[in-house]
């Protein structure tokens, strides 16, 4: 077998044979990607306390990696189609890893943002290849099969960030939760070059570059605007992204339908599986990366578990997914797209739901029943949805298709966390303000009212004091953890009703079989 891989795809003659092989390269580097995100919930305690950050600095730490994740994937997608997909995977792989050296290193907080945005860079090459490189390398027959892999990786990451970042942390600081990344990162590298052959659009005309930057334009002030906008006030700043990502937005369309070889042919938005399946990326994404968000803090900080025990007790999601992924391979062929993914759906807005049921005496057996139905969810309704989305760009385009569906799942994961995150925020401080105020005084109970992590602290120092004492402390405790308890089961509520619109919306949406076939075949033919 050669070292280095060097037919193109374009010339086998027939499927390429270690496509198999192939594939798992494809994941491992998906892998990665996802697990930069997830990981970190566990580190941000640690890294809160020693970096001293503050609300807005963890705020940037976490999302300064999604906003050119999110913002970049299109035009890279695109760029990667156009010269080389499996250069682009290389490439990626490597600004992530130099990225990942950085954030390992890194003393300020500035410093690590910058990592973050660096491996935001990278994960923006990677991902949109991953997918075009895989719909490219199968044959149709095989693709749902290859997708239904790449989407259980992406539900895996999600439980194993965790997890390897709490064991990685039992001995070492949180920099080893970016180091982890570095070897996993060259494997896969050098795995790409063995493995992954080397494959381009033949037939792809000039990169639509005004159409990029308008999309960079428009994707980044969106995500900016959801970070800032919901945590921090609508103050000038977001208020003026919101307005440049809706001005972006309108001049993309109108762009795009005027080219003649557009970044994004928006006129795809017109067809019912295409639009469905988006809506339900984007719906799902949403529901899923808010309420696993929240769930986190409530395993770490009132039930008291270590980085490692939170992440065990996110497998049960991993286990789901592939249950999910195994029933659906089994009867998205028989009973069509719309049949997996809006009772994916509904399900994984069921488990949300089951944590309006949260208060302060709850174990984490009452988290379990949820971590299972998303689980299953996202095993179940995300690689159908995935694979229509691909299968609606030509062999030209599927690294914009990547980079579509990419887009979706991030701004989906981003509007979650930071619009339920912000709920949650706001229905702790009013809580813990009805149940502490007039209790304790006003320069202990505001900063207890910034966070339950702040609050947990400012017990802390309250039982050393002598003003305070171990008993007032213990108050304050239970103040923090009834008040955190009952925000979690409200923005649930609000999660869950969310997400069961988006099922209504992509059930109405979303076409049968029969009228998917018809669609899917004048797509095909334009």
């Amino acid at each position: 077998m050669p070292l280095v891989t060097r037919t193109p795809l374009e010339k086998n003659a027939g499927p390429y044979p270690r496509r198999w092989f192939a594939l798992i390269v494809l994941c491992l580097s998906l892998l990665i990607v996802v697990m930069a995100n997830t990981s970190l919930i566990v580190a941000a305690p640690d890294m809160t306390r020693d970096l001293r950050l503050s609300s807005s600095d963890l705020q940037w730490v976490i999302d300064g990696y999604t906003v050119p994740y999110a913002a970049l994937m299109l035009v890279l997608g695109a760029i990667g189609d156009k010269y080389s997909r499996r250069g682009a995977l290389i490439a990626g792989l490597l600004i992530f890893a130099g990225g990942s050296v950085l954030g390992s290193q890194a003393d300020q907080t500035n410093l690590v943002i910058t990592a973050r945005a660096i491996m935001g860079l990278g994960a923006a090459v990677v991902m949109p290849a991953t997918l075009s490189l895989l719909v490219a390398t199968f044959p149709r027959r095989e693709r749902a099969k290859a997708i239904t892999a790449w989407t259980a990786t992406s539900g895996l990451a999600i439980a194993v960030g965790p997890l390897v970042a709490g064991w990685l942390m039992e001995d070492h600081a949180w920099g080893s939760t970016f180091l982890i990344n570095i070897p996993i990162a060259l494997l896969a590298v050098v795995g790409a070059l063995a493995l992954v052959p080397p494959s381009r659009a033949e037939a792809m005309g000039r990169i639509d570059y005004v159409g990029g930057l308008l999309s960079i334009v428009s994707v980044g002030s969106l995500v900016y605007a959801i970070i800032e906008g919901p945590h921090f006030g609508w103050g000038a700043g977001p208020v003026a992204a919101a307005v440049v990502a809706g001005v972006g937005f309108v001049a993309f369309t109108v762009w795009e339908l005027r080219h003649p070889h557009p970044m994004l042919d928006v006129r795809k938005f017109t067809l019912r599986p295409f639009s469905g399946s988006m809506i339900a990326v984007l719906f799902f994404f949403f529901g899923a990366f808010g309420s696993i968000y929240y769930s986190t803090q409530f395993l770490q900080f009132v039930l008291g578990y270590d980085p490692l025990e939170t992440g065990i007790r996110l497998l049960p999601l991993a286990g789901a997914v592939f249950v999910g992924a195994a029933v659906t391979a089994r009867l998205a062929p028989r009973l069509g797209v719309k049949a997996m993914v809006v009772p994916g759906m509904a399900l994984g807005a069921l488990g949300v739901l089951l944590l309006t049921q949260i208060d302060e005496g709850s174990a984490y057996t009452a988290f379990l029943p949820t971590l299972l139905l998303l689980g299953f969810a996202i095993g179940l309704s995300v690689s159908p949805a995935t694979d229509t989305i691909m299968g609606s760009f030509p062999e030209s385009e599927l690294g914009v298709g990547g980079g579509a569906n990419d887009t979706a799942l991030e701004l989906g994961g981003s509007l979650g966390i930071a619009v339920l995150g912000s709920l949650l925020a706001t229905a702790y401080k009013d809580k813990l303000g009805a149940l502490a105020g007039g209790h304790v005084p006003a320069e202990v109970l505001d900063p207890a009212r910034e966070s339950v992590g702040g609050g947990l602290a400012v017990a802390g120092q309250v039982a050393k004091s002598p003003s305070g004492g171990p008993e007032q402390a213990q108050a304050l405790v239970d103040a923090v953890n009834e008040s955190f308890a009952h925000a979690v089961a409200h923005t649930s509520l609000v999660g869950g009703v969310i997400m069961a619109v988006g099922a209504l919306t992509v059930l109405a949406v979303l076409p049968g079989r029969r009228t998917g076939r018809l669609q899917e075949g004048a797509a095909e033919d334009r």
